[in-house]
């Protein structure tokens, strides 16, 4: 038997006997909408699993009950931690094996986790991950967008002043942005991004790996056009948007301009943070520019 072949024999030996599982927390990536994309080792791992510790036990049960998974399941959500962690941290100080997942894809990811990852490692605790799937990763591979840097933001805020807040803060991060968006909330955050960022090419990645999965590429403006004349979308949304393009900074009497009209009806701090997100500047910078103006009185 040549190396390859014993190679192959090993791996189906590991296939069909996975090896023992070691106490302690194993982060676990469960599938983002098709419940074939589970790996085989995420497989051993919630079946041999003492505790599986769920966001929403129901939401677990869905795919236990599909690949025969009798692991107990302790539910762990923002409401529900503070009472939940002592408890995993027993059954880890016991010796236990426990597996941690999210509703979707890989825990932590804007999902409840780190307080209890945190707290394992605190108390020398085993932590390990069986990786899997995750909606960021896949929505920039399907943008079309670069790929080589990317940063990501999680939800965005719900209240439109936080919310473009903190698109401000991230407009002039040289590289592709990712955020989460509910349903009803696209297409006003659409139009604050595209307000504030310009026509940035973008896409909006929906329902990924499900069966109606959609990925509408197209500058930010027309997106936000897009879905605001048809705002009725539903599933799970990831925006991805182009980096910033240093070509579209205005030249300093244009930036003055914009900075005036802004601090007409906003803060001098909110306005330097919305001129700095249109054109993609440094946040500091158009901020002294602005202090510069107040104080030649010219807002």
């Amino acid at each position: 038997m040549d190396v390859d072949e014993q190679s192959q024999a090993s791996d189906g030996q590991a296939r069909r006997k996975p090896p023992p599982l070691q106490p302690g927390l194993h982060i676990v990536a469960t599938p983002i909408g098709n419940l074939r994309d589970i790996t085989l080792r995420a497989l051993d791992v919630l079946q041999m699993a003492d505790l599986v510790v769920c966001e929403d036990t129901r939401v677990f049960a869905k795919l236990a009950n599909h690949y025969g998974i009798k692991a107990s399941t302790l539910a762990y959500s923002d409401a529900t931690q503070d009472a939940a962690e002592p408890r995993v941290l027993a059954a880890l100080a016991a010796g236990k094996c426990v597996a941690l997942v999210s509703d979707a894809g890989m825990p932590l990811i804007s999902d409840p986790g780190y307080r209890l990852v945190r707290a394992a490692v605190a108390s020398s605790h085993l932590v390990t991950c069986a990786p899997g799937p995750s909606a960021v990763p896949l929505a920039l591979a399907l943008s079309g967008l670069p790929t080589d840097r990317f940063y990501f933001g999680g939800f965005l805020p719900a209240r439109q002043g936080e919310r473009r807040r903190a698109i401000a803060a991230a407009a002039a991060i040289p590289a592709t942005l990712i955020f989460f968006e509910a349903p009803h909330r696209l297409a006003e955050s659409l139009g604050d991004l595209a307000e504030l960022l310009g026509a940035r090419p973008a896409a909006i990645a929906r329902e990924l790996t499900k069966l109606f999965e959609e990925v509408r590429r197209a500058p930010l403006d027309a997106l936000a056009a897009h879905y605001a004349a048809d705002p009725e979308v539903k599933g799970e949304i990831a925006i991805v948007i182009g980096p910033p393009d240093g070509e579209t900074a205005p030249v300093a009497g244009k930036l003055d301009e914009a900075l005036l009209s802004a601090m007409s009806s906003a803060s001098l701090k909110d306005a330097a943070s919305e001129v700095a997100a249109r054109y993609g500047l440094r946040r500091r910078e158009v901020y002294a520019r602005a202090l510069e103006l107040k104080r030649e009185g010219l807002s």
